[in-house]
Order: structure tokens, then C-alpha cells, then sequence
């Protein structure tokens, strides 16, 4: 099993600013990716659902692609 990607980078808050991290974690129809194959664990995949929503309600993210 793989590490986490931001237990692995030591990160303690994912922002939602940060819209080229976001979108590794963005299918290409702008769905949040399954932990199961992002390999993150559940307290960052948490962070990360909240980060997306809040750069969607920003605008920084789209919340569908056509």
C-alpha cells in the first residue's frame, strides 16, 4: 500500500488556493477521486474534499466539465 501524498510531503493544511494540486485530485469530469486510487488517507481526503468545494465556490475550479 502507498503512502499518503500529504503525509508523504508533510503537510498540515491543504488550501484551496492551490488549484494545480486540486486538479491532480479532479477526474477530467471534475469529480473528486476515490481514496482507494489517490492513496490518501482519510483525514487528508477530508482536507481535500473541503479544499475542492471551497475553490469551486471560489470559481478557481470548475464543478463539471462538458
Amino acid at each position: 500500500m502507498q503512502q499518503c501524498f500529504f503525509c508523504s510531503q508533510n503537510l498540515k493544511y491543504i488550501d484551496y488556493k492551490d488549484v494545480d494540486l486540486l486538479k491532480r485530485f479532479v477526474s477530467s469530469q471534475g469529480k473528486i477521486i476515490d481514496p482507494r486510487h489517490t492513496s490518501t488517507c482519510s483525514k487528508h481526503q477530508r482536507m481535500l474534499a473541503t479544499a475542492v468545494k471551497r475553490s469551486r465556490i471560489m470559481g478557481l475550479l470548475p464543478f463539471v466539465r462538458k
